[in-house]
């Protein structure tokens, strides 16, 4: 398996746990595996001059430029070093799903960002002036570099009035520094020699500050990647810790449950055994066994009311087991044991047997100790299998899956590091 398939495999087993970071995971990606040259992407508004500024900074015709919006989708040049990116117009329409993959790619791909605008329209609009914050709110954090140029200054009428828009824009952007250029006066001096003329341009000067960025993108970089992986990590062992408390919660109420559980079959049984001693434990034969002839048929004879006493302790017994078991949830067989006779689908049934009990049969089943200990066992079996200890048991089950899935985050973190 190549090594992209593991990082594949890696990003996909963090996203199983932490889907809102597939852009990190994107963006980490890139660090890795986007080669040493730092990227510059221009953004803008069309028709601002962000593809002639391009061209001029490489000194050559790399990027198509036209009075009308020209470029719709993502375009790039590798010149001495650097790759160089051209996104579409942030007016671009909004429907054009190639224009925004476009822009979300310059995002994530970016070092250094060159926010474009054009010096004939004055002060930033809505769209513009969020973008520029958002961009330098990130550089803030991951010092990823923003630079606001102030393009098309040779179409303002003087100096005064560039003055006057630059002092506008800097009423916008308090703290962020303006680069004023012109791409126009720029080829023409490049063009006709004329070495004042391509100063005035602003471009040398911008070049000057690219070539400084330039030199600080790999501790950026550096940086920006040990911050993806300590925030994606950081989140990572809190939900290890949310679900390792979840866990320890559950298997906390599945031990007490079952320990209340034991705890009360027993007072019960023991209530039941001390009625049941008083039935037992009488003198003489049982007479519970001595069979009824056909003249006793109407008749009450001493067998028959000896089947009767036994009888009533019996069902009393059952009565009382029973009403414990329903206030634990312990009603019904599992689905698997039913049968067509839904009277016998119970579990006291399943335990106790439908067959006549006599005086050593109760004996037996409430008063000796491996009677009770059956009865403890075999009820404890049909608890355990109760919808609502089922539903529990499930429920550490998953707290168990969701941990051993963060671990499995945790462990591809680690694998992937920051190179690829």
């Amino acid at each position: 398996m190549s090594g992209i398939d593991n990082r594949r495999q890696a990003e996909n087993a963090i996203l199983a746990v932490l889907p809102g970071r597939s852009r990190d995971l994107a963006r980490l990606r890139i660090l890795a595996e986007g080669g040493e040259a730092p990227v510059v992407t221009v953004v803008g508004k069309y028709n601002h001059g962000k593809s002639r500024l391009l061209n001029e900074l490489l000194g050559a015709d790399a990027f198509h430029v036209a009075d009308t919006r020209a470029t719709v989708a993502l375009a790039e040049r590798i010149h001495q070093g650097v790759r160089w990116m051209d996104a579409p117009g942030l007016d671009a329409d909004v429907g054009n799903e190639d224009d925004l993959h476009a822009l979300r790619a310059a995002w994530l791909e970016s070092d250094i960002r060159l926010m474009v605008h054009a010096a004939r329209e004055g002060e930033l609009d809505a769209d513009e002036l969020a973008l520029l914050q958002e961009l330098h709110a990130d550089g803030e954090h991951t010092r990823r570099q923003t630079m606001f140029v102030l393009s098309q200054v040779d179409q303002l009428e003087d100096e005064a009035e560039l003055e006057n828009v630059g002092q506008g824009l800097r009423g916008q952007l308090p703290g962020i520094a303006v680069y004023p250029v012109s791409s126009t006066r720029h080829r023409k001096g490049a063009t006709e020699g004329k070495r004042l003329l391509l100063e005035k341009s602003g471009i040398p000067a911008l070049k000057l500050e690219l070539k400084a960025a330039f030199g600080r993108v790999p501790s950026a970089r550096a940086h920006e990647a040990g911050l993806l992986r300590n925030g994606i990590r950081v989140e990572l062992e809190q939900r290890l810790a949310a679900h390792a408390g979840r866990l320890v919660q559950l298997r906390d109420q599945h031990a007490r449950q079952r320990r209340d559980f034991d705890e009360g079959l027993r007072d019960v049984l023991d209530t039941v055994q001390a009625d049941m001693l008083d039935v037992v434990n009488v003198p003489g034969p049982d007479l519970a066994r001595l069979p009824d002839s056909a003249e006793d048929r109407f008749k009450m004879t001493a067998g028959k009311l000896e089947r009767s006493r036994l009888q009533v302790a019996y069902s009393r017994a059952c009565r009382a087991v029973n009403a414990y078991l329903i206030r634990q949830g312990v009603v019904e067989l599992p689905t698997a044991q039913q049968t067509a006779a839904a009277s016998l689908n119970t579990v006291i049934v399943a335990v106790m047997g439908i067959s006549i009990k006599y005086r050593d049969d109760l004996r037996r089943i409430f008063c000796e100790a491996d009677g009770r200990k059956r009865l403890r066992r075999d009820f404890a079996h049909y608890y355990e299998q109760s919808s609502d200890r089922v539903a529990l048991v499930a429920d550490m089950a998953r707290a168990e899956s969701d941990i051993a899935s963060v671990e499995q985050a945790l462990a591809a973190l680690q694998a992937i590091g920051t190179k690829g």
